[in-house]
């Protein structure tokens, strides 16, 4: 039997055509935005994520990140992913975070109280300093 009662497409929902390059919804100034506008404007939005393997690190190293702190490195995956960047090194203090800008995603976290000595970041593309 088939189910009829399910969801259905009406002729006043919105057709996405990314392809067309045609407009899927209107900017508060009265201009149109493209698909693909309106696309980057969500992923821009979206917050930072940290890594299994960064939450593991951060809780054995007793590292502790405020609102305050995780509107500033938010910040700095905005200003790196603006200038092209893919893969970051964030100083945050004593901190060292390695970031996915792609993914906004933290990967590891490594604070000044490790006795490892040498510390060597590999394949980032940027580091970014906060103050």
């Amino acid at each position: 039997m088939v189910d009829k009662t399910g969801p259905h497409i009406k002729p006043t929902d919105p057709v996405i055509k990314p392809k067309t390059g045609k407009t899927t919804q209107k900017a508060t100034q009265g201009k149109e935005l493209s698909f693909h506008q309106l696309l980057d404007q969500v992923q821009e939005k979206r917050e930072v994520v940290f890594s299994a393997h960064a939450r593991e690190r951060m809780e054995s190293r007793n590292i502790d990140l405020g609102a305050e702190d995780m509107n500033r490195i938010e910040e700095a995956m905005d200003k790196v992913k603006e200038k092209g960047s893919r893969s970051s090194l964030l100083m945050f203090g004593d901190v060292a975070l390695l970031a996915s800008v792609t993914n906004r995603t933290i990967i590891t976290a490594v604070d000044g109280a490790d006795n490892e000595g040498e510390q060597v970041f590999t394949g980032i593309d940027s580091a970014v300093i906060l103050r």
